[in-house]
This record gives C-alpha cells, structure tokens and sequence, in this order.
C-alpha cells in the first residue's frame, strides 16, 4: 500500500496530499483531498485502505497543521494582518565604542644582531698550541692573552740572531777603523787609489751586514712575541676555533672577538621602504618568539645602492638599549616608525566590511579595482546604519578612520556582516525591550479571540478540527 504523497502547502495553512484510489479492474488513478476538509464523501473513495494508514494520515495532518511555518500563514509575521513592523526578525550584535588613539606607518622587516665590529684573530708563526687563556664568551681586555705557542724554536731563532748582529757590529767597527786609517794615508800621499777603494767597499759592505742582523734580530723578536696569541681590543670572545695541541697556522683564525662599543642589525629592505626610510628614524625590536619590545635603537647607515641580485637595500640600526636576552645571534622583528598620528579614531580591521568592484575602462580596454569600506553603529541599540570609510594608517589589525566615524559612536564589531542600512538588531547581552517580550508573549494579533488558540489556525480552526475528528470516527 502507498503512503500519501505531500504536493504543497495551501492557503489558509492548509496542506493538500494525493491518496492513492485503485478500483477494481481500473487503471491507478488519485484523489485529491484537504486533510483539514476530510468528509464522508472524501473517505468513502478510501476504503480499500487500512486502518494503521487512516492514523498515520491524520498524525501527519495534526503536525503540519500546528507546526506550519507562520510567515507562509496569514495572521503570521510580515502576512495580511500580522505582526506590525517586524517583517525581519533582529539580529544580535555586539559592540564597542568608538575612542581615538595613536597609530604609526611602520616598515617591518627581520634581521640578526651582531656586534659593530667582530675582530678575528689569527695567529703570525705557526706552531703547536700548549695552552688556552680564553673561552667562549669569555670577556678580555685588550692586550690580555689568550692561548700560547709552543715558542723553544723562537727563542733559539732569537739567540742566533743576537749572535749574528754582534758579529756584524764587530765586522762594522773594524772595517770603518781601516777606512778611515787608508782616508789619511791617502791624503799623505802614502796610499794608492785602489787601496782607499778596497777599504771604502770594505766598509759599505760590513755596514750591509749589520743593518740586515738588526732587521733579523727584530723579527726575531716579534716572533717569540707572537707565540703569545693577544686580543687586540676589549670585547667578548664569539668563537674558538683552536685547541689545545692544535697546529696554529698563519691564515687560519683562532678567535673571534666582539668589540663592546655596541650592537646592531641589518635589515634588507624592498625598493619602496628602503626610499621610504631614513637615518635618524627610531627602530624597535622584538624577539622572534616575544612580544614585548627587547631592544631600541636608531638608523646610522643606509646603503648608496640596491643589491643587484636582490633587489634589497641594506639598511643598518644601531641598537641603543637591550635587554640582557639580547644577544650576538639573535634574530628580531624589527619596526621602523616612518611617523605616527595622535588622537585619531582608530577600529579593529574585523569591525569593516570591504565591497570590491571590478570597473573596465571603455576606452583602454583595463580593469580597475575598486574598494569601498564600510562598517555599521548602533542608534537607539535597536536600528543598525551603514557608514562608508575613508582610511588612513593601517598597522596590523588596526585601521585608522579619516572620515565616517566620530568618536563615542557604537560600533558594531560582530553580527555585522548579514546587516543592511536600517535593518533591526538586538545588542547581546541587553535585555528585550518590555513591547517585544510583550509580542512574543501574546503570539500574533487575532490567535487568542479567534477559537482554539492554534497558532495561524484562522477562523475556521474549530471546523477543521472537527471534520479530521469526523473522519477519524467515520474509518474507525
């Protein structure tokens, strides 16, 4: 046996259903009935049907009849005779107020810290390393030692050229003696030419040799000096790159040393901020996993030129005051402040709502995009009206307003987006106004004067309730 098939909802909150009707000998053929209207002469075409199905009918009736859609019903919401002035249910919202603050243009950009100037120590002789003075970050003075060069062939180096300046200087003293001994006996006549010549190149010869022993016994010096490997300024140890045991080399570092007259980053900036800064201009600086600001400091250089592989500007900032976590190494959200406004209206970025429009130029053939911003306020907490924006700075979530706000303002910063100029809302949190908890209480004007109180059942409520209760006895 088939169920009744549901066709569509009638006038007067009524529901039309096809019941099928097979005759005998006949092709299957429906009856068109008004549940709310069953007659004797409407069941009488029924009667091949069961029972179980007659009760399934009139429970489906009884649901659709009592829990049909009001606005569809006449005497429901936004219908003839319905509630007046609500034909869109009100929206709930949230708000806050509008108030002015500052907000800055800034340049945001990542870079790591490092000391202005890093020295890198290498070693001048080479030889075994036999000890170590300095560690990583270990701070040094100038001049203080930090590992030693195994320094016996030095020393012996030392020795033999003092050795050997003590022979030149002898071999100098005795060869200008006998030059100027041949200078006088020539100028008695009691020496040759050649004889003065022998002595003179004697003399320039000897002389040679011992400026060349003074040279050999200074660099001999100097290198039993540098066995000593020194930092050249105060700073802070970076990097070893030596051991104990090790063959120092000359060329290859040993330590690195930060000098303390400061730290700084470098920043790499597109074309258009790096026109945009200058030097002067204030720098904050965040770690990279914090949000509080770790470290201040200023713009001191700006690069001539682009990188050409790049593309960037190499922009420096010298820090002025850090924190202790501020370290060599340590990479940091850097912000530069281009400038900043003061008391002006200010609203977070979700409370707008951004209208794209897409224009083609006729006579060029391009497309343009247009952007309209606009957000909503609360007049009265009960009617929502659109403003159109016209912004200003933009940093971060917040959005300053030149023109569409003034400050004290509702400003609707939920619920916004389903909204039209006008429309009714109802701010969260606030109680109903007394007329509308009133309304809702009492149903739609007519239910309770006109019979059964069904909901949008209409006057002829009662005679439909009894023709359903007629052909229920009538099947039974």
């Amino acid at each position: 046996m088939n169920a009744p098939r549901y066709i569509a909802p009638g006038v007067a909150g009524t529901v039309f259903f096809l019941y099928p009707n097979e005759p005998e000998g006949l092709k299957k053929s429906y009856v068109l009935c008004k549940p709310a209207m069953i007659t004797q002469s409407c069941t009488s075409s029924l009667k091949t049907h069961s029972l179980s199905f007659i009760l399934v009918s009139l429970a489906a009736l009884l649901v659709v009849s009592c829990g049909g859609n009001d606005t569809q019903r006449p005497g429901g919401p936004g219908g003839p005779g319905g509630w007046s002035g609500s034909a869109r249910q009100a929206t709930s919202v949230e708000i806050t107020e509008v108030t002015t603050s500052s907000i800055s243009d800034m340049v945001r950009s990542y870079g790591t810290i490092r000391a202005q100037d890093v020295v890198t120590i290498i070693p001048q002789v080479s030889n075994r390393i036999t000890h170590i003075h300095a560690d990583l970050g270990d701070t040094v003075r100038q001049g203080q030692m930090l590992a030693k060069i195994y320094d016996v062939p030095f020393r012996d180096a030392l020795g033999q050229a003092e050795a050997q300046l003590r022979q030149s200087r002898a071999s100098y003293v005795r060869d200008s003696t006998a030059y100027q001994r041949q200078l006088q006996l020539f100028d008695r006549g009691a020496s040759s030419s050649s004889e003065l010549e022998n002595a003179l190149s004697a003399f320039h010869s000897s002389k040679a040799q011992y400026e060349s022993a003074q040279a050999a016994l200074t660099q001999s010096r100097e290198n039993l000096e540098n066995t000593e490997i020194r930092s050249p300024v105060n700073g802070v140890v970076l990097n070893r790159m030596i051991a104990e045991g090790d063959l120092a080399r000359t060329g290859d570092p040993a330590f690195e040393v930060a000098n303390l007259v400061g730290f700084e980053t470098r920043l790499f900036l597109p074309m258009q901020d790096w026109e945009a800064v200058t030097v002067g201009l204030p720098v904050a600086m965040r770690l990279s996993n914090r949000d509080e600001v770790a470290a201040n400091g200023i713009i001191s250089r700006i690069s001539p030129q682009l990188n050409p592989s790049t593309g960037l500007g190499e922009v420096v900032v010298s820090l002025t005051d850090a924190v202790r976590s501020v370290r060599q190494g340590v990479l940091v959200d850097s912000r530069i402040t281009l400038r900043t406004n003061e008391n002006t209206v200010v609203i977070p970025r979700s409370a707008m709502i951004e209208q794209v429009e897409t224009y083609i130029e006729p006579e060029t053939n391009t497309v343009e995009i247009r952007r309209k911003y606009n957000a909503f306020v609360a007049v009265g907490d009960t009617i929502a009206r659109q403003r159109e924006l016209e912004l200003g700075l933009e940093q971060g979530e917040r959005v300053e307003v030149l023109a569409g706000l003034e400050a004290g303002e509702k400003l609707i910063v939920t619920g916004h987006r389903n909204l039209s100029d006008r429309d009714r809302i109802r701010i969260a949190g606030q109680p109903r106004p007394d007329t509308q908890e009133q309304r809702l209480e009492d149903g739609p004007p007519g239910t309770r004067a006109e019979g059964n109180g069904r909901t949008g059942g209409g006057g002829s409520g009662t005679d439909d309730g009894g023709g359903s209760d007629q052909s229920t006895s009538d099947n039974g």
